[in-house]
This record gives C-alpha cells, structure tokens and sequence, in this order.
C-alpha cells in the first residue's frame, strides 16, 4: 500500500468522527475562541471564555470593551497584549464592515482584522461546513513528522496536505491531527511507544536509523 494511504488509514481508524474542542455557542464566539487558542490549550481558552461569554459575546461588546479589561479577562490565555487587539480590532470590523453580523464567505472572513488563513479555515469548516485544513502548530508538527507532508512553513504544509488527502476528509484529517498532536505526538516526548504510526512514521524512522549509528 501506498505510504500516504497507510497514514490517512490508521489516521481515520483512530480518530472516528473527531471534533474541536473548543466549546462555543455561535460563529462569532467560536471566532473569539480561535484567536485566542494560539499557542494555549482549548482547556484554558473554554476556562476563560465560559466566564468572558456570561458579560461579552457578541461584536458589539468587544467593540465597547475597554481594552485594559479586555486583556485583563484573557491574560491567562498568552500573549493577551496581541490578542486582545485583534479580538478588539475584527469585532470593530463586523460592526462597521458587516453591520455587526457575522461574514459569510472565507474571503470575507480574511478581511478581518487579525484573522488569517488558518483561522478563516476554522470557522468556514466549523460554521459554513465547508472543506478546509488549519494548520496550527500540531497540524504542521504531526503532518511533517509522519511524512504526509515536508515543508517548512504552515503555508506549504496545508497546499501538500490538500493535494495528500481528499478534499471530503480536509476537515476531519484537522480535527484527527490536532486531537494528535495535543495528546501523542506531542512537541516534546512525542509518546512514540503507544502511537498506532509507530511502524509507519517517518520520524520515528529517522531516530531509531539514527540510534543505530550511536
């Protein structure tokens, strides 16, 4: 069998109809959420969102928000300085862009304030159902480390993963990578002894060709 076939196989056999962790109630929620998952657990954002979503939750509220009280909600999250401009800056966009409802399309997600490639992917997979691969850190980690893709950047990592897989399981092979990553293949002590890719993965092959040599 082909080597990209054998991956996606076990990929889909481990991970059955995976989902985001995220917990969110609209399309405009689930945006906040995605921006403030970088580089921070969905734990952590779902803990910090349950208490921020009671009082603000719509476009119109972050607008009005005072931004020192803004970053004083999601600091725990990281990097609440960068995070609670954008959060800030894309609700202003709805408001004065959109009229305060929600984008419709990818393109007019990405013109946003603060929302790039990857979270547009989130949201159009998530709300609008339609195909699409986000490559966060876990996606390119995992997709590289396995063989499915070798890129350097996340950019190239998602247009190898789109030609590699089929475009009905983009939005599936997401969630089956992130879910992954977050708990196997993980950025330090990857669990390589209990990963159901042991025999197939490219990383793994590499270390224990370099075991050898020592």
């Amino acid at each position: 069998m082909d080597k990209n076939k054998q991956l996606i196989e076990i990929l889909k056999n481990e991970y059955q109809n995976p989902e985001c962790e995220l917990v969110y109630h609209t399309p405009f929620e689930l945006l906040v959420a995605v921006v403030l998952s970088a580089q921070c657990t969905d734990k952590r954002v779902n803990k910090v969102t349950s208490e921020l979503y009671k009082t603000h939750n719509t476009p119109e509220a972050f607008a009005n928000m005072d931004i020192h009280e803004l970053e004083e909600a999601i600091r725990s999250c990281g990097f609440y300085h960068n995070k609670a401009k954008a959060i800030k800056s894309l609700s202003l966009d709805i408001v004065n862009k959109f009229g305060g409802q929600f984008p419709k399309t990818k393109e007019e997600l990405k013109t946003l304030a603060g929302v790039g490639e990857k979270t547009a992917n989130v949201v159009v997979s998530l709300v609008f159902k339609e195909p699409a691969i986000a490559v966060d850190t876990h996606v390119f980690r995992v997709s590289n480390r396995l063989g499915l893709a070798d890129a350097n950047t996340p950019e190239k990592t998602q247009k190898q993963l789109e030609k590699v897989l089929s475009k009905d399981y983009w939005s599936e092979a997401h969630y089956a990578l992130v879910l992954h990553g977050r708990y196997v293949c993980k950025a330090i002590n990857p669990q390589c002894e209990v990963c159901k890719f042991n025999g197939v993965c490219k990383h793994n092959a590499l270390n224990k060709k370099n075991s050898k040599r020592g």
